[in-house]
């Protein structure tokens, strides 16, 4: 199976009359992924349109813009760089307090293992930073830890250079936050990256990510089955 880049510009965008949430869905079976389903939601002023969740759970993570989401008869903040677990069944309504948009890149998958959610929300800076290789790291948002027993959302931070090739053996979805670089498949195509571009990465799919900049990258991650970021499939099978 093939990977998948796309630039979130380059999607079609969705209003429903009334909402404030403007779709675009980046990635779906029609690219290939055929459980994780991400899009990027921009929520204009105001309070949106409820949305209720299906047999599917959803992992939201804050790009920009500050706000709150209703759930279950509680408010959450939202601010940038956190992390919102809403699991199948549940409705929620996100209200951008503005003047500028909330934008929030959303992933759902198929509810598998019901459990109830230990934390609604989980910010990056009060999570602690771990090794991902010699120097890369990453940081957790919605895993385990929070309830969430099927998917890992996470944030890695990528120095300038390439890591060798590698794969996984989950399925996974990711979204550039900031820097530029080139997403190497199979160790002979490239293809640049950069803000706003939305990859899938099938399982056992040949990659290494490179920052060609002078500055860190920031990507975030989702994948199922749930487990470790840094884990590869030369180790899981060794």
């Amino acid at each position: 199976m093939n990977g998948y880049v796309v630039s979130e510009a380059a999607v079609d965008e969705r209003r429903e009359d009334g909402d404030t949430a403007a779709v675009r869905t980046t990635i779906d079976s029609s690219a290939g992924c055929e459980r994780l389903v991400q899009r990027v939601i921009r929520f204009a002023p105001g309070r949106s349109r409820p949305r209720r969740l299906g047999d599917r759970q959803e992992v939201l993570f804050v790009v920009s813009g500050e706000g709150s989401l209703r759930v279950d008869g509680e408010t959450h903040a939202l601010k940038p760089l956190t992390g919102v677990y809403v699991t199948a069944g549940e409705e929620y309504e996100v209200e951008a307090a503005g003047p500028q948009e909330l934008v929030v890149v959303s992933v759902s998958a198929p509810q598998e293992h019901e459990a109830p959610p230990r934390r609604r929300t989980v910010r990056w800076v009060d999570q602690p930073a771990l090794p991902a290789s010699p120097n890369r790291e990453f940081r957790y948002l919605v895993n385990q830890d929070v309830g969430c027993l099927d998917v890992t959302q996470f944030v890695g931070v990528i120095p300038p250079g390439r890591a060798g090739m590698h794969s996984h053996v989950y399925d996974e979805v990711v979204y550039v936050l900031e820097g530029e670089g080139l997403l190497h498949l199979d160790g002979n195509e490239s293809t640049p990256i950069g803000r706003g571009s939305c990859i899938h990465l099938p399982p056992l799919r040949e990659h290494s990510l490179e920052n060609v900049g002078d500055t860190p990258m920031r990507v975030l991650g989702v994948f199922h089955p749930s487990g470790d970021p840094a884990s590869r499939a030369t180790e899981a099978n060794q």
